[in-house]
């Protein structure tokens, strides 16, 4: 008798959904941009999923994530419960602050998805296209100010990118960088600035709403449901995408990699997970282990390039 009760109750322990150990997600970033929706959403489809019981997000702000990179990698060394999220403004960022914590410091765990960017204008703006603006910053470079993220990040290398399409001197324009898009988006709105550059999720709803206009978009292909063309439509060549990703800590073991990935595969073939990126308009990017790890490497081998042309690194 005793016999089967301990099997009754090791098969119904057994029965029990198996959690993964619970997360806190390093956003570093304020609220309101596309890294803080990224742990957000993260942190509300682990839960749904069951995959994860209890999920937090923390954010730390400041220098294109290279604050909250550098405070990860010192205070979470061997913590497998830690995450943080990132991305392709943060690679921008390590070389323009040149900042003496990289991406080498933490555990590459997987990309997950990408962005397109978008120009836009407040609503209220006589810039009516993308070929009046780009008149504008032809005229002086220096009177069309852009709101965007971190300097050297995403943004800002889209502004570089489209002056330099557009025979403009690159190393002129007068970016203002922002630590979050809800900073840059109240730049916007409140008529702070001439034009606008995020991703495109990021000001959807407010274009959608008729407060913002949408001028142009970065990618290779008009993106269905956004009334608005192509950089390359508009006669610049420029076509770029904003990718982000999650780490783990420095210092953890093959085996707890291994876990946090699975559980992060597991997310993102999810139905949950698939519906957030219909939702956000984030394309499916997702790429893990070391085809992922190689293509970082390349990442930042472009971008520093890329930085250099504009004139944000020497």
């Amino acid at each position: 008798m005793k016999h089967f009760l301990i099997a009754s109750f090791m098969a119904g322990a057994m029965a029990l959904p198996a959690y993964a150990a619970d997360y806190t997600i390093v956003a570093p970033a304020a609220p309101g941009g596309g890294w803080d929706q990224t742990a957000r959403s993260l942190q509300a489809d682990l839960q749904k999923e069951k995959i994860s019981g209890k999920v937090q997000v923390v954010n730390v702000p400041g220098a294109g994530g290279t604050i909250g990179l550098a405070q990860f990698a010192s205070q979470q060394k061997g913590n497998a419960n830690s995450l943080l999220v990132g991305g392709y403004v943060m690679v921008g960022a390590i070389l323009t602050n040149k900042a003496p914590v990289t991406l080498d410091a933490i555990t590459p765990i997987a990309r997950l998805t990408g962005e397109y960017e978008a120009v836009v204008v407040p609503a209220a703006s006589e810039i009516q296209n993308i070929g009046q603006l780009i008149e504008m910053l032809k005229k002086d470079p220096g009177a069309v100010s852009w709101a965007g993220g971190s300097a050297g990040g995403t943004d800002h290398i889209g502004a570089g990118l489209i002056a330099k399409a557009a025979g403009v001197d690159p190393t002129k324009i007068n970016y203002i960088a922002y630590s979050g898009g809800g900073e840059a988006l109240a730049a916007i709105l409140g008529n702070q600035v001439t034009a606008g550059i995020s991703s495109y999720g990021e000001f959807e709803p407010q274009v959608k709403a008729g407060t913002l206009r949408l001028l142009a978009v970065s990618s290779a292909e008009r993106i269905e449901g956004a009334d608005a063309p192509t950089l390359k439509e508009s006669g610049l060549d420029v076509v770029l995408e904003n990718w982000r990703m999650v780490a783990a800590a420095p210092g953890i073991s093959e085996e707890q990699k291994a876990a946090i990935t699975a559980d992060v595969e597991k997310l993102v073939k999810s139905a949950t997970w698939q519906e957030t990126l219909t939702t956000k308009k984030w394309q499916d990017t997702f790429l893990a282990g070391k085809p992922f790890e190689e293509q970082l490497a390349k990442d930042i081998a472009a971008t520093e390039t890329i930085l250099k042309d504009i004139g944000l690194v020497k």
